[in-house]
Protein backbone atom coordinates (compact mmCIF):
# COMPACT_ATOMS: atom_id res chain seq x y z
CA UNK A 1 0.00 0.00 0.00
CA UNK A 2 1.61 3.58 -0.71
CA UNK A 3 0.63 6.59 1.25
CA UNK A 4 0.79 10.08 0.66
CA UNK A 5 1.63 12.66 3.59
CA UNK A 6 -1.21 15.35 3.58
CA UNK A 7 -1.57 17.79 7.05
CA UNK A 8 0.98 15.77 9.18
CA UNK A 9 -1.11 12.69 8.78
CA UNK A 10 -0.15 9.39 6.54
CA UNK A 11 -2.99 8.27 4.50
CA UNK A 12 -3.20 5.58 2.62
CA UNK A 13 -4.18 6.02 -1.76
CA UNK A 14 -6.80 3.77 -1.19
CA UNK A 15 -9.41 4.14 1.45
CA UNK A 16 -12.58 2.85 2.63
CA UNK A 17 -16.31 4.15 2.20
CA UNK A 18 -18.90 3.17 4.31
CA UNK A 19 -21.85 3.49 2.47
CA UNK A 20 -22.94 0.19 1.76
CA UNK A 21 -23.69 0.33 5.64
CA UNK A 22 -26.56 2.59 4.78
CA UNK A 23 -28.50 0.02 2.54
CA UNK A 24 -28.57 1.51 -0.44
CA UNK A 25 -27.71 -1.63 -2.02
CA UNK A 26 -29.57 -3.91 -0.07
CA UNK A 27 -29.79 -5.30 3.54
CA UNK A 28 -26.08 -6.02 5.53
CA UNK A 29 -25.24 -8.29 7.71
CA UNK A 30 -23.12 -5.89 9.86
CA UNK A 31 -21.23 -8.44 11.88
CA UNK A 32 -19.64 -9.31 7.94
CA UNK A 33 -19.19 -6.34 7.18
CA UNK A 34 -17.17 -5.46 10.46
CA UNK A 35 -14.86 -8.55 9.70
CA UNK A 36 -14.75 -6.63 6.02
CA UNK A 37 -13.50 -3.44 7.94
CA UNK A 38 -11.24 -4.93 10.16
CA UNK A 39 -9.26 -7.26 6.62
CA UNK A 40 -9.02 -3.29 5.18
CA UNK A 41 -6.75 -1.96 7.95
CA UNK A 42 -5.25 -5.30 8.08
CA UNK A 43 -4.31 -4.90 4.14
CA UNK A 44 -2.91 -1.53 5.29
CA UNK A 45 -6.58 0.85 4.15
CA UNK A 46 -6.29 3.61 7.45
CA UNK A 47 -8.72 6.21 5.71
CA UNK A 48 -12.25 5.73 6.46
CA UNK A 49 -15.49 7.86 5.64
CA UNK A 50 -18.89 7.58 6.29
CA UNK A 51 -22.22 10.12 6.84
CA UNK A 52 -24.20 10.80 9.82
CA UNK A 53 -26.93 9.94 7.06
CA UNK A 54 -25.88 6.50 6.63
CA UNK A 55 -27.81 5.81 9.80
CA UNK A 56 -26.86 5.58 13.25
CA UNK A 57 -25.82 1.80 12.63
CA UNK A 58 -23.07 2.51 10.13
CA UNK A 59 -20.75 4.92 12.43
CA UNK A 60 -21.41 3.10 15.26
CA UNK A 61 -19.98 0.05 13.42
CA UNK A 62 -16.87 1.84 12.26
CA UNK A 63 -16.13 3.34 15.23
CA UNK A 64 -15.97 -0.35 17.11
CA UNK A 65 -13.80 -1.26 14.70
CA UNK A 66 -11.30 1.16 14.44
CA UNK A 67 -11.69 1.56 18.28
CA UNK A 68 -8.32 -0.19 19.26
CA UNK A 69 -6.60 1.22 16.13
CA UNK A 70 -7.45 4.83 16.36
CA UNK A 71 -4.16 6.39 16.68
CA UNK A 72 -3.51 4.33 13.68
CA UNK A 73 -6.32 5.37 11.16
CA UNK A 74 -8.08 8.92 9.54
CA UNK A 75 -11.78 9.16 10.20
CA UNK A 76 -14.18 10.93 8.07
CA UNK A 77 -18.00 11.84 8.47
CA UNK A 78 -20.30 13.89 7.14
CA UNK A 79 -22.77 16.50 8.16
CA UNK A 80 -26.11 17.77 6.20
CA UNK A 81 -29.07 16.30 5.71
CA UNK A 82 -31.55 16.41 9.34
CA UNK A 83 -34.49 14.23 8.80
CA UNK A 84 -34.24 13.63 4.76
CA UNK A 85 -33.91 17.83 4.40
CA UNK A 86 -30.57 19.70 3.98
CA UNK A 87 -29.87 21.95 7.54
CA UNK A 88 -26.13 23.65 7.63
CA UNK A 89 -27.65 25.74 10.45
CA UNK A 90 -24.99 26.40 13.04
CA UNK A 91 -27.01 24.63 16.08
CA UNK A 92 -27.49 21.74 13.52
CA UNK A 93 -23.67 21.36 12.74
CA UNK A 94 -22.30 21.14 16.48
CA UNK A 95 -25.17 18.97 17.48
CA UNK A 96 -24.63 16.44 14.42
CA UNK A 97 -20.79 16.52 15.54
CA UNK A 98 -21.41 15.73 19.34
CA UNK A 99 -23.62 13.12 18.03
CA UNK A 100 -21.08 11.80 15.70
CA UNK A 101 -18.62 11.75 18.16
CA UNK A 102 -20.88 9.43 20.50
CA UNK A 103 -21.27 7.37 17.88
CA UNK A 104 -17.68 6.92 16.36
CA UNK A 105 -17.11 6.32 19.93
CA UNK A 106 -14.26 8.72 19.81
CA UNK A 107 -12.73 12.13 20.79
CA UNK A 108 -12.07 13.86 17.48
CA UNK A 109 -13.00 13.53 14.00
CA UNK A 110 -9.89 14.01 11.86
CA UNK A 111 -12.09 15.55 8.83
CA UNK A 112 -15.99 16.34 9.18
CA UNK A 113 -17.42 17.51 5.77
CA UNK A 114 -20.40 19.26 4.57
CA UNK A 115 -22.56 15.97 2.65
CA UNK A 116 -24.54 18.07 0.50
CA UNK A 117 -25.54 22.74 0.52
CA UNK A 118 -27.82 23.91 2.36
CA UNK A 119 -29.74 26.48 -0.41
CA UNK A 120 -31.53 28.06 2.90
CA UNK A 121 -28.26 29.01 5.57
CA UNK A 122 -25.53 31.52 4.36
CA UNK A 123 -22.75 29.62 3.66
CA UNK A 124 -20.53 31.80 6.45
CA UNK A 125 -22.87 30.72 8.87
CA UNK A 126 -21.93 26.97 8.18
CA UNK A 127 -18.24 27.48 8.08
CA UNK A 128 -18.72 29.45 11.81
CA UNK A 129 -19.42 26.16 13.03
CA UNK A 130 -16.93 24.12 11.78
CA UNK A 131 -14.09 26.87 12.40
CA UNK A 132 -15.65 26.48 16.48
CA UNK A 133 -15.66 22.81 15.83
CA UNK A 134 -12.08 23.07 15.13
CA UNK A 135 -10.99 25.41 17.51
CA UNK A 136 -12.37 22.99 20.17
CA UNK A 137 -10.60 20.21 19.21
CA UNK A 138 -13.78 18.30 17.76
CA UNK A 139 -12.22 17.84 14.48
CA UNK A 140 -8.97 18.41 12.72
CA UNK A 141 -10.32 19.77 9.58
CA UNK A 142 -13.09 20.44 7.42
CA UNK A 143 -14.41 20.16 4.03
CA UNK A 144 -17.21 19.74 1.09
CA UNK A 145 -18.66 16.54 -0.48
CA UNK A 146 -21.19 17.00 -3.28
CA UNK A 147 -21.46 20.81 -3.22
CA UNK A 148 -19.72 20.73 -6.81
CA UNK A 149 -17.00 23.47 -7.80
CA UNK A 150 -18.67 26.25 -7.06
CA UNK A 151 -19.70 25.28 -3.72
CA UNK A 152 -15.99 24.45 -3.16
CA UNK A 153 -15.02 28.14 -4.41
CA UNK A 154 -17.74 29.66 -1.79
CA UNK A 155 -16.77 27.83 0.96
CA UNK A 156 -12.64 28.59 0.60
CA UNK A 157 -13.70 32.44 0.09
CA UNK A 158 -14.94 32.42 3.66
CA UNK A 159 -13.15 29.25 5.08
CA UNK A 160 -10.00 27.23 4.69
CA UNK A 161 -11.39 23.95 3.17
CA UNK A 162 -8.92 20.85 3.99
CA UNK A 163 -10.48 18.11 2.00
CA UNK A 164 -13.17 17.89 -0.62
CA UNK A 165 -14.61 14.78 -1.81
CA UNK A 166 -15.64 14.36 -5.63
CA UNK A 167 -17.29 11.39 -8.01
CA UNK A 168 -14.57 10.82 -10.10
CA UNK A 169 -13.84 7.66 -12.72
CA UNK A 170 -13.07 6.59 -16.53
CA UNK A 171 -17.15 7.07 -17.08
CA UNK A 172 -17.07 10.45 -14.75
CA UNK A 173 -14.51 12.97 -15.48
CA UNK A 174 -15.19 16.40 -14.87
CA UNK A 175 -13.80 17.33 -11.88
CA UNK A 176 -10.26 16.78 -13.90
CA UNK A 177 -11.78 20.41 -15.71
CA UNK A 178 -12.53 21.98 -12.47
CA UNK A 179 -12.43 20.38 -8.91
CA UNK A 180 -8.69 18.62 -9.24
CA UNK A 181 -6.69 22.01 -10.67
CA UNK A 182 -8.51 23.67 -7.63
CA UNK A 183 -7.68 21.55 -4.97
CA UNK A 184 -3.85 21.54 -6.39
CA UNK A 185 -3.95 25.43 -6.75
CA UNK A 186 -5.55 25.61 -3.33
CA UNK A 187 -3.60 22.53 -1.39
CA UNK A 188 -7.04 20.99 -0.90
CA UNK A 189 -6.55 17.40 -0.72
CA UNK A 190 -9.06 15.63 -3.41
CA UNK A 191 -11.28 12.72 -2.30
CA UNK A 192 -12.11 10.31 -4.79
CA UNK A 193 -15.25 8.47 -5.03
CA UNK A 194 -17.28 5.96 -6.65
CA UNK A 195 -13.98 5.27 -8.38
CA UNK A 196 -15.07 2.23 -10.08
CA UNK A 197 -18.37 3.88 -11.50
CA UNK A 198 -20.76 2.40 -9.16
CA UNK A 199 -19.33 -0.85 -10.41
CA UNK A 200 -20.03 -0.46 -13.89
CA UNK A 201 -16.56 -0.93 -14.18
CA UNK A 202 -15.58 -4.11 -13.00
CA UNK A 203 -16.79 -5.60 -16.41
CA UNK A 204 -19.48 -7.97 -14.77
CA UNK A 205 -22.63 -5.64 -16.39
CA UNK A 206 -24.36 -7.25 -19.80
CA UNK A 207 -24.22 -5.45 -23.07
CA UNK A 208 -28.49 -4.77 -22.82
CA UNK A 209 -29.03 -3.07 -20.16
CA UNK A 210 -31.54 -4.92 -17.28
CA UNK A 211 -34.67 -3.07 -17.32
CA UNK A 212 -34.82 -4.53 -13.30
CA UNK A 213 -31.30 -3.61 -12.12
CA UNK A 214 -31.69 -3.88 -8.51
CA UNK A 215 -31.34 -0.89 -5.80
CA UNK A 216 -29.75 2.43 -6.57
CA UNK A 217 -28.36 1.13 -10.05
CA UNK A 218 -32.20 0.92 -10.85
CA UNK A 219 -31.74 4.80 -11.28
CA UNK A 220 -28.74 5.96 -11.49
CA UNK A 221 -27.83 7.66 -14.34
CA UNK A 222 -24.71 5.86 -15.32
CA UNK A 223 -27.01 2.93 -16.09
CA UNK A 224 -29.32 5.03 -18.53
CA UNK A 225 -29.37 6.08 -21.65
CA UNK A 226 -26.37 7.48 -23.72
CA UNK A 227 -24.20 6.52 -20.83
CA UNK A 228 -24.41 3.10 -20.41
CA UNK A 229 -23.33 2.74 -24.20
CA UNK A 230 -20.46 5.02 -23.33
CA UNK A 231 -19.70 3.24 -19.58
CA UNK A 232 -19.34 -0.27 -21.88
CA UNK A 233 -17.04 1.11 -24.24
CA UNK A 234 -15.02 2.36 -21.72
CA UNK A 235 -15.13 -0.81 -19.87
CA UNK A 236 -13.92 -2.65 -23.18
CA UNK A 237 -10.58 -0.26 -23.21
CA UNK A 238 -9.65 -0.82 -19.49
CA UNK A 239 -9.70 -4.70 -19.90
CA UNK A 240 -7.70 -4.20 -22.74
CA UNK A 241 -5.47 -2.42 -20.67
CA UNK A 242 -5.88 -4.47 -17.69
CA UNK A 243 -4.62 -7.11 -19.71
CA UNK A 244 -1.17 -5.57 -21.23
CA UNK A 245 -0.43 -5.09 -16.57
CA UNK A 246 -1.80 -8.20 -15.49
CA UNK A 247 -4.81 -6.09 -13.68
CA UNK A 248 -8.17 -6.43 -13.63
CA UNK A 249 -10.76 -4.00 -14.59
CA UNK A 250 -11.22 -2.86 -11.33
CA UNK A 251 -7.26 -2.29 -10.48
CA UNK A 252 -7.02 -0.61 -13.59
CA UNK A 253 -10.06 1.85 -12.87
CA UNK A 254 -8.68 2.59 -9.61
CA UNK A 255 -5.02 3.03 -10.47
CA UNK A 256 -6.07 5.71 -13.29
CA UNK A 257 -8.10 7.72 -10.81
CA UNK A 258 -4.75 7.81 -8.74
CA UNK A 259 -2.77 8.69 -11.65
CA UNK A 260 -5.07 11.73 -11.38
CA UNK A 261 -2.83 13.17 -8.59
CA UNK A 262 -5.75 12.08 -5.58
CA UNK A 263 -4.89 12.36 -1.91
CA UNK A 264 -7.57 9.20 -1.66
CA UNK A 265 -9.52 6.72 -3.67
CA UNK A 266 -12.43 5.79 -1.70
CA UNK A 267 -13.99 2.27 -2.69
CA UNK A 268 -16.64 0.31 -0.82
CA UNK A 269 -16.33 -3.03 -0.91
CA UNK A 270 -18.63 -5.56 1.10
CA UNK A 271 -16.45 -8.63 0.80
CA UNK A 272 -13.16 -9.83 1.94
CA UNK A 273 -12.48 -10.57 -1.52
CA UNK A 274 -13.02 -7.43 -3.22
CA UNK A 275 -11.16 -5.16 -0.56
CA UNK A 276 -8.23 -7.23 -1.28
CA UNK A 277 -8.77 -6.83 -5.64
CA UNK A 278 -9.35 -2.60 -4.78
CA UNK A 279 -6.00 -2.70 -2.63
CA UNK A 280 -4.52 -4.48 -6.09
CA UNK A 281 -5.16 -0.83 -7.26
CA UNK A 282 -2.23 0.68 -5.12
CA UNK A 283 1.66 0.25 -5.44
CA UNK A 284 1.78 0.31 -9.75
CA UNK A 285 1.95 2.61 -12.41
CA UNK A 286 0.53 2.86 -15.90
CA UNK A 287 3.10 4.14 -17.83
CA UNK A 288 2.80 7.11 -19.16
CA UNK A 289 2.22 6.38 -22.90
CA UNK A 290 -0.71 4.47 -22.12
CA UNK A 291 -2.09 7.11 -20.16
CA UNK A 292 -2.05 9.66 -23.28
CA UNK A 293 -3.52 6.83 -25.56
CA UNK A 294 -5.96 5.95 -22.52
CA UNK A 295 -6.84 9.51 -22.27
CA UNK A 296 -7.45 10.29 -25.64
CA UNK A 297 -9.98 7.77 -26.30
CA UNK A 298 -11.83 9.04 -22.78
CA UNK A 299 -11.68 12.24 -24.28
CA UNK A 300 -13.33 11.19 -27.59
CA UNK A 301 -15.77 9.35 -25.42
CA UNK A 302 -16.59 12.64 -23.54
CA UNK A 303 -16.90 14.44 -26.88
CA UNK A 304 -19.26 11.79 -28.35
CA UNK A 305 -21.49 12.05 -24.86
CA UNK A 306 -21.63 16.14 -25.53
CA UNK A 307 -23.33 15.79 -28.82
CA UNK A 308 -25.38 12.90 -27.62
CA UNK A 309 -26.59 13.33 -24.12
CA UNK A 310 -28.51 17.36 -24.85
CA UNK A 311 -30.62 15.52 -27.45
CA UNK A 312 -31.89 12.39 -24.96
CA UNK A 313 -32.32 14.97 -22.27
CA UNK A 314 -35.10 16.84 -24.83
CA UNK A 315 -36.47 13.95 -25.83
CA UNK A 316 -37.02 12.96 -21.72
CA UNK A 317 -38.55 16.84 -21.56
CA UNK A 318 -40.32 16.73 -24.66
CA UNK A 319 -42.09 13.26 -24.76
CA UNK A 320 -44.50 11.68 -22.21
CA UNK A 321 -43.48 9.82 -19.25
CA UNK A 322 -43.13 6.28 -19.46
CA UNK A 323 -46.20 4.02 -18.27
CA UNK A 324 -43.82 2.55 -15.73
CA UNK A 325 -43.11 5.32 -12.95
CA UNK A 326 -39.94 3.85 -11.92
CA UNK A 327 -38.87 4.23 -15.45
CA UNK A 328 -40.28 7.50 -15.74
CA UNK A 329 -38.80 8.33 -12.06
CA UNK A 330 -35.24 7.12 -13.04
CA UNK A 331 -35.51 9.18 -16.47
CA UNK A 332 -36.04 12.46 -14.26
CA UNK A 333 -33.00 11.57 -12.52
CA UNK A 334 -31.02 10.91 -15.40
CA UNK A 335 -32.22 14.48 -16.98
CA UNK A 336 -30.95 15.67 -13.48
CA UNK A 337 -27.90 14.78 -13.46
CA UNK A 338 -26.85 15.42 -17.34
CA UNK A 339 -28.30 18.47 -17.02
CA UNK A 340 -26.12 19.73 -14.64
CA UNK A 341 -23.13 18.18 -16.10
CA UNK A 342 -23.38 20.28 -19.56
CA UNK A 343 -23.91 22.98 -17.93
CA UNK A 344 -27.95 23.06 -18.60
CA UNK A 345 -28.63 24.36 -15.89
CA UNK A 346 -27.43 25.43 -12.24
CA UNK A 347 -26.70 23.08 -9.71
CA UNK A 348 -27.96 24.82 -6.78
CA UNK A 349 -31.12 26.02 -9.07
CA UNK A 350 -32.09 22.55 -10.29
CA UNK A 351 -31.34 20.96 -6.39
CA UNK A 352 -34.41 22.13 -4.77
CA UNK A 353 -36.36 19.98 -7.50
CA UNK A 354 -34.12 17.24 -6.86
CA UNK A 355 -34.66 16.98 -3.40
CA UNK A 356 -38.72 16.82 -3.98
CA UNK A 357 -38.17 14.53 -6.35
CA UNK A 358 -36.09 12.51 -4.29
CA UNK A 359 -38.47 12.43 -1.67
CA UNK A 360 -40.96 10.96 -3.82
CA UNK A 361 -38.96 7.72 -3.62
CA UNK A 362 -39.41 7.30 0.21
CA UNK A 363 -43.07 7.94 0.21
CA UNK A 364 -45.13 5.80 1.66
CA UNK A 365 -48.08 6.95 -0.82
CA UNK A 366 -45.62 5.63 -3.78
CA UNK A 367 -44.69 7.42 -6.78
CA UNK A 368 -47.72 9.69 -8.47
CA UNK A 369 -47.84 10.43 -12.12
CA UNK A 370 -49.28 13.72 -11.35
CA UNK A 371 -46.51 14.68 -9.41
CA UNK A 372 -43.63 13.09 -11.46
CA UNK A 373 -45.32 15.28 -14.19
CA UNK A 374 -44.79 18.44 -12.10
CA UNK A 375 -41.10 17.59 -12.04
CA UNK A 376 -41.22 17.40 -15.60
CA UNK A 377 -42.55 20.42 -15.90
CA UNK A 378 -40.21 22.26 -13.75
CA UNK A 379 -37.42 20.81 -15.11
CA UNK A 380 -38.68 21.60 -18.36
CA UNK A 381 -38.73 25.43 -17.44
CA UNK A 382 -35.39 25.41 -16.12
CA UNK A 383 -33.88 23.48 -18.58
CA UNK A 384 -35.46 24.06 -21.91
Amino acid sequence: MRYNQFEGKEISEIGMGCYALSGVYGPVDRSAYKKVLEHAAELGINFFDTADTYGPKAEEVLGEVVAPIRDEVVLQTKVGIKEGTADLSYDAVISACDNSLKRLDTDYIDYYLIHFADPDIPVKETIGALKDLKQDGKIDGYGVGHIGFEGLKEYSRYGSPSVAMMELNAVSRKPIDDLLPFCDENKIGAIAFSVTGRGILTGKFRRERDPKLPGIKGIDPLFQHARYGSALRVVDKMKELGEKYDKTPVQTAIRWVLSRGVLCALTGPSSKEHIEENVGGSGWDIYEEDLEDLDEFLQEEEERLNKEEPAVIERLLRSPLSDDLQRAYSDLVYVIETSVDHSLAKEDEIMPTFQRLWRMRSSEKGLKREKLEMVQKELSRIIL
